[in-house]
């Protein structure tokens, strides 16, 4: 039989198992988490020819180096990124074949800081409540990649796709956040609530899988006592006490009893994934701005 697994020849600084998360469990105070940005996870399943709903690896800056034990078809998007096959150099953003004992070489992001790997058939790891996902906040899910680590496959569910290059986003210059307001907005004095929407602010290089913080104006509150646990959503705008909003992400807590001033569209959240501490930040009312520019 056919040994479907990949080897991990180089983790990376962090390189999780991404699939499309786990809706439905935050009752339980279990996040969504999945890949951070979901339509670069998808466009690579789609070139392998996988399921929509297929595991595939997310990188974080550096990239990571796999070796599939049997003939595999690959593809990389998201951050860009140089790849190679034993050395050669292939193409980013299409589907590439790897033979068996071959080294696929995903290289550190030239701009963005995410890049995904689907392997034809999936990354096959024992789901938990129904997602295989790894989950940092929580431990649910899969270890982040280890050097040495082996990875079960999936069967290859369909054809890959017959492209060249796939057209796909770049990383944002700026990123620019539509929001409408938050349930604990009154929470802040008017001109907190201005200088979210007018001032300008920056990618923390402390964010996370869990949130993209920032740095820049303070947000000075109106009201200082404290706030009893709250449920929250991915996209919130959480300000803790030093005043500098934190965007909440695929891993994030559901709940926390810091006020949440805004919520972030969800169209826009992938931006944030590839979003590079320094990148300037922009809040804007939902409708006037939004996406990656």
């Amino acid at each position: 039989m056919t040994d479907r697994a990949l080897a991990v020849v180089r983790a990376g600084v962090l390189t999780t198992v991404q699939d499309r998360g786990r809706p439905g469990h935050a009752h339980l105070g279990v996040p969504l988490s999945g890949a951070l940005d979901a339509p670069a996870a998808a466009l690579v399943n789609r070139l392998v020819g996988n399921r929509p709903e297929a595991a595939v690896l997310e990188t974080t800056l550096d990239g990571c180096a796999v070796r599939p034990r049997s003939a595999v078809v690959a593809a990389v998007a998201g951050a860009p990124c140089p790849v190679a096959v034993d050395g050669r150099p292939v193409a980013w953003g299409a589907p590439v074949l790897v033979p068996a004992g071959a080294v696929l070489e995903v290289g550190a992001a030239v701009r963005g800081v995410r890049s995904y790997v689907a392997v034809s058939g999936g990354v096959a790891v024992e789901p938990v409540l129904g997602s295989r996902s790894t989950d940092l906040l929580s431990g649910l899910g899969p270890a982040p990649l280890t050097d040495g680590a082996v990875l079960p496959l999936g069967r290859p569910a369909g054809p890959h796709a017959r492209v060249d290059v796939a057209p796909q986003p770049g990383p944002p210059a700026e990123l620019v956040l539509g929001v409408t307001p938050g349930p604990r907005d009154d929470w802040f004095a008017p001109a907190a609530v201005r200088a979210l929407t007018s001032r300008a602010f920056r990618v923390s290089a402390a964010s996370n899988r869990i949130g993209l913080r920032t740095e820049g104006p303070v947000l000075e509150r109106a009201v200082t006592g404290e706030l009893p646990s709250e449920g929250m959503v991915v996209g919130a705008v959480q300000v803790p006490p030093d005043g500098r909003p934190v965007v909440f992400l695929a891993d994030h807590p559901t709940t926390g009893g810091y006020p949440v001033i805004a919520v972030v569209r969800g169209a826009d959240l992938p931006a944030a994934a590839q979003a590079a501490p320094g990148t300037p930040v922009r809040f804007v009312a939902a409708g006037r701005g939004r996406g990656r520019r």
